[in-house]
């Protein structure tokens, strides 16, 4: 039994995760912002799978800060933790900029996941695995977004941007780690599927959630994905693929990574 780590499962394709692999046997910790949600889902998966095999967390990943208390309510519990799947995103929201000053979309797809994927490598596992939320829509970022001196009014470009970003540090990151803690890999689980995000951003029914979880399920627990440290599965071609050409090039991939140390850096300091 492997215990896994979904960020916003309390709907959409997290929750349809969620419950896949609780009905495989595993044990799954749900994350929300909202401690009503969270608590409703836990109770709710509880009564499929027993309390024990269940656990609950609250954070707001717009609050960088907050994450910092996410990993140590979860390492207090959890002396180990098998799997990270970084699902939480945003596309639009009434406000674009967050109280610190960033854009919205790099903080929640890009930033958040990175600083949780760090302060939880204590308890990965070195034959686990973190599987991050990517994207089809994948652009060249600005570097001025991910230190709040750019914010989007276009929600597109600053999505596509952000899910390139956390493309870039995935792959960076698993050179880091090689041979030395858990397997990295990114993930787009198809393309317009029928999340909350996708209904109110493109106001669109969307395509089965399923189709995203199989392969987050996958990416998760199956021995095809077990080699595939710092590779892009592309969910709509149903393979490995290139992502953008930037997310291939070392120079822009390290850069970004600099950038994001350096917000971080800042907003501690």
């Amino acid at each position: 039994m492997k215990t896994i780590l979904i960020t916003g499962s309390t709907d959409g394709i997290g929750l349809v995760t969620a419950k896949a692999l609780l009905e495989r046997g595993h044990r799954v910790l749900i994350h929300g912002r909202s401690e009503q949600k969270v608590n409703g889902v836990v109770a709710e998966l509880a009564t499929l799978a027993g309390a024990e095999r269940v656990a609950g967390f609250v954070a707001d990943l717009s609050d960088l800060v907050a994450i910092d208390s996410l990993a140590s309510d979860v390492l207090a519990a959890n002396a180990s933790l098998d799997v990270l799947i970084n699902n939480a995103g945003v596309f639009q929201a009434p406000s674009v900029v967050t109280a610190d000053g960033l854009d919205l979309r790099f903080v929640v797809n890009t930033l958040a996941p990175y600083l949780l994927t760090q302060k939880l490598a204590p308890a990965l596992r070195p034959a686990g695995r973190v599987v991050n939320l990517s994207s089809a829509a994948q652009s060249s970022v600005d570097l001025k977004a991910l230190t709040g001196e750019v914010a989007f009014n276009d929600h597109y470009a600053a999505y596509a941007q952000s899910k390139l970003a956390i493309t870039m540090w995935t792959r960076m990151l698993a050179q880091d780690w090689e041979g030395q803690g858990p397997i990295l890999i990114a993930v787009n689980p198809g393309s317009l599927l029928a999340s909350k995000m996708v209904k109110e951003g493109f106001g669109v029914p969307g395509k089965d959630l399923g189709i995203g979880a199989d392969i987050l399920v996958r990416a998760a627990l199956d021995e095809e994905f077990a080699g595939a440290n710092g590779q892009y599965f592309d969910n709509d071609a149903q393979r490995f693929a290139p992502p953008h050409a930037d997310a291939l090039d070392d120079a822009l991939c390290r850069q970004v990574v600099a950038t994001m140390e350096k917000t971080l850096g800042s907003l501690a300091g």
